[in-house]
C-alpha cells in the first residue's frame, strides 16, 4: 500500500471515468490521504468501482497488510459525485475517459465552468497531445498529463507531461502528488508516446521485422529475448497479452505522429493478423494458441549429440574468440589454432550486425563450414547460432551439439544481419539515445521509467552501457550498410558516446 509519508499538495481529487484506470488511481489517492470524488456517466459505475476498491482493502486487512481501521479510513475517502457539477470542491481532477481528443477537450471545457481557477485538470491520456487537449481550455496553463499504467497500484510509475503552456507550479505540484501516491514520477515532454511508450517502440517492431524476414519463429525470438537477453517476457508474448487491437493501433499512431519516422515503422504482419481477428490471449489465438488462457508454447527442436570434430574460431573479436575457445576446451573438442582452418574444421564466427555469409566471405572462409555465434550476451545462458545458406548439415549439427554440450539451450537461426538479440537490443538502445537527444526526459529518468514501465532488464541507456556503446554502434552501422534502411541510423547522442568510449579506451 502507498505510504502517506509524502504530503500531498492537493486535498480533494476528482476522477472522471471509473474503469480500470480510474479506480486504480482512486485507490492510490485515497491511500495517500486525499478525499476522492468519483464521477462516471454510466449508471452504477461509481458504486461498482467503490465496491471493487473496498474489496481490495478488505482483503488486505484480512491478510493483515493493513488494519481494519485503515481500510475503513480509506473507504470513507471515496465519495460519489452524482453529477459533474458535484466535482466543484476538487482542487485536481484526473480524467480517465475514452481516448478521443474531442471527448477530452469537451470534458475539460465543461469542468472549467465548475471548478475554481486554482484547480488543476489532469489527463491520463496515453497517446494524445496534452497541448492539444489544453488548447480548448480557457486556462491551458493548468492542464497537464498525468499518465498511469495498468494495473495502477502495481505499476509504480506515473508520467508527468506538461503541455507547452502548462505552468511550472502545476508541474511541480503534480510531480509531488505522484510521489505522495507512492509512484516514481517520470517527467517528460509532450511528444508522441511520451516517454515509456516512445521508448518501447523498438522491442516489438524489430521483432516483427525479424519474423517478416523468416529469420526464425515467434517462440524462438521470445526464448532468446527472455533467456539470453534477460527480458521479463518476449515481444510476441507481450503482443498477445496486450492484444493486437491495442498494440497495432499504438504502433500506427506513434509512426504517424512522428511523420513516418522509420525507427517506428509498423509491420504489415500485425495489420494482417488484426484483420483475421488473431488478437492474442483475448481471442485464444494470436502468435500463440491459448487453452483456458494458458499459452501453448511449442516444444524446442531436439539437439542430437555428435562426435567431436576439429573447431576453428575466428579471431575477428579477440574477447569472443577467447570465450568460445574456453567452451571448446571444456567440451573436450579439438581446437585448431592456425591462421586458416582445415577442411574438416567447424568454423565459428562472431559477427556483430553482420550476417554469417558476409562475415565468412570477408575472411575468405568456406561458407560450407561456417556457423556464426551471437556473443553479445556471452555464453552463460541460451546460445544463438546462425548458418550461411551453404553451411553443411554436418557442421550445423556439430555446432549445435558443441554449444549444447553442457545442457544450455541453443537456438538456430537463418542467416541475417545481427541475429535476434543484437538487432532488438541495438534498436532499443538507439531509440532511447534519441529520446535523450531530444531531451524528452533526463537520462536517469529514461532508464528508470523504462525499467518500471516496461520491465526491461536495463533501461535503454543502461543497456548501451552494459553492452558497450561502440558495440551497439557497430551493430547499427552494419545493419544500416546492409539494408540501407534509415531505421538503423545511429542517434547522434549514441554516436558521440561511442566515440568518447573509444577515445577513453585508447588514451
Amino acid at each position: 500500500m502507498a505510504s502517506e509519508s509524502t504530503p500531498s499538495p492537493f486535498n480533494t481529487l476528482g476522477i472522471v471515468g471509473t474503469g480500470a484506470m480510474g479506480r486504480g488511481i482512486a485507490q492510490l489517492a485515497a491511500q495517500a490521504g486525499l478525499d476522492v470524488m468519483l464521477f462516471d456517466v454510466k449508471e452504477g459505475a461509481v458504486q461498482e468501482a467503490k465496491n471493487f476498491i473496498n474489496g481490495l482493502w478488505q482483503r488486505s486487512a484480512e491478510k493483515q497488510r493493513i488494519s481494519e481501521d485503515q481500510a475503513q479510513q480509506y473507504s470513507e475517502r471515496l465519495i460519489e459525485a452524482s453529477e459533474l457539477a458535484a466535482l466543484a470542491p476538487c482542487d485536481i481532477i484526473i480524467e480517465a475517459i475514452v481516448e478521443k481528443l474531442e471527448a477530452k477537450q469537451g470534458l475539460f471545457s465543461d469542468l472549467e465552468d465548475i471548478i475554481s481557477q486554482q484547480a488543476v485538470l489532469a489527463t491520463n491520456t496515453s497517446s494524445l497531445s496534452v497541448t492539444a487537449i489544453a488548447a480548448a481550455c480557457q486556462h491551458p496553463e493548468r492542464v497537464i498529463g498525468f499518465h498511469f499504467f495498468n494495473p495502477v497500484p502495481l505499476m509504480k510509475i506515473a508520467e508527468v507531461i506538461p503541455g507547452l503552456r502548462t505552468s511550472d507550479e502545476v508541474t511541480q505540484r503534480v510531480n509531488t502528488l505522484g510521489a505522495a501516491m507512492g509512484h516514481f514520477t517520470a517527467q517528460a515532454t509532450d511528444t508522441p508516446g511520451f516517454l515509456v511508450n516512445h521508448a518501447g517502440r523498438a522491442f516489438g517492431t524489430e521483432a516483427l521485422r525479424i519474423l517478416g524476414e523468416s529469420v526464425t519463429d515467434p517462440a524462438t525470438i521470445d526464448r532468446i529475448m527472455v533467456d539470453q537477453g534477460g527480458f521479463r517476457m518476449g515481444p510476441f508474448t507481450l503482443l498477445d497479452l496486450t492484444g493486437l487491437d491495442v498494440s497495432h493501433a499504438v504502433m500506427e499512431s506513434v509512426y504517424q505522429q512522428f511523420y513516418e519516422e522509420p525507427r517506428f515503422r509498423p509491420s504489415p504482419l500485425t495489420r494482417q493478423r488484426l484483420a483475421a481477428g488473431l488478437l492474442g490471449r483475448k481471442t485464444s489465438e494470436g502468435f500463440y494458441n491459448y487453452i483456458e488462457g494458458k499459452q501453448q508454447m511449442p516444444d524446442e527442436p531436439t539437439i542430437a549429440a555428435v562426435s567431436p570434430c576439429p573447431v576453428w574460431i575466428s579471431q575477428d573479436d579477440p574477447e569472443s574468440a577467447e570465450a568460445l575457445a574456453g567452451l571448446v576446451k571444456t567440451a573436450g573438442w579439438p581446437l585448431e589454432t592456425g591462421t586458416q582452418p582445415t577442411e574438416q574444421a567447424l568454423c565459428l564466427l562472431t559477427p556483430f550486425g553482420e550476417d554469417a555469409t558476409s562475415c565468412a566471405l570477408r575472411q575468405t572462409l568456406d561458407a560450407q563450414q561456417c556457423v556464426a555465434v551471437d556473443m553479445l550476451a556471452g555464453l552463460d545462458n541460451r546460445r544463438s547460432l546462425m548458418t550461411t545458406p551453404l553451411t553443411q548439415d554436418t557442421f550445423i549439427q556439430a555446432a549445435q551439439s558443441l554449444l549444447n554440450h553442457d545442457g544450455t539451450a541453443v537456438s538456430t537461426l537463418q542467416d541475417s544481419n545481427g541475429f535476434v538479440l543484437q538487432r532488438i537490443t541495438a534498436c532499443i538502445v538507439n531509440v532511447g539515445a534519441d529520446i535523450a537527444q531530444q531531451s524528452v526526459a533526463e537520462p536517469a529518468t529514461i532508464d528508470r521509467a523504462v525499467e518500471l514501465g516496461l520491465g526491461y532488464p536495463f533501461g535503454p541507456l543502461g543497456m548501451g552501457d552494459h553492452y558497450g556503446a561502440s558495440r551497439i554502434m557497430t551493430i547499427l552501422n552494419n545493419l544500416l550498410e546492409a539494408t540501407g534502411d534509415p531505421r538503423y541510423r545511429p542517434s547522434p547522442w549514441l554516436r558521440r558516446r561511442a566515440a568518447l568510449q573509444v577515445s577513453l579506451t585508447t588514451a
